[in-house]
């Protein structure tokens, strides 16, 4: 698979996933976040752009994927929000993602696959 960006053709495997996660652009995350919709998924809303931002550079930061724990600590700091929302902020995650929030945001972020995402399609 590809995805054309201004002209230059960017690689991806059969799933998506960009082949040179340094191809990462944010106008590629728009291409990306346009084929993600075109599947069928819900529709990528502000809140959604800026978190495939921020898995992003948590990726370029630290070089691994943001898990749950991350994320939902992440936005406690931003937002100074309770447990109890903080459940709410998990469920609405699952709503905008449902076929995995973490797994959709790290493809659509142009992260390299995870080992767990790589076990779930060789399995």
């Amino acid at each position: 698979m590809t995805i054309q960006v201004h002209g230059k053709t960017i690689e991806t495997d059969n799933e998506g996933y960009l082949l040179n996660p340094k191809d990462w652009t944010e106008e590629v995350g728009l291409e990306m976040v346009k084929q993600h919709e075109a599947e069928g998924h819900k529709k990528v809303t502000e809140t959604g752009w800026m978190l495939i931002k921020f898995f992003h550079e948590f990726y370029e930061e630290h070089m691994r994927h943001p898990n749950m724990n991350e994320l939902i600590r992440q936005h406690q700091k931003l937002e100074h929000k309770t447990f109890e929302q903080e459940n709410d902020y998990k469920h609405n995650l699952y709503e905008m993602f449902p076929h995995g929030p973490i797994r959709k945001l790290a493809k659509l972020a142009g992260l390299p696959k995870s080992a767990i995402a790589q076990e779930v399609s060789s399995g």
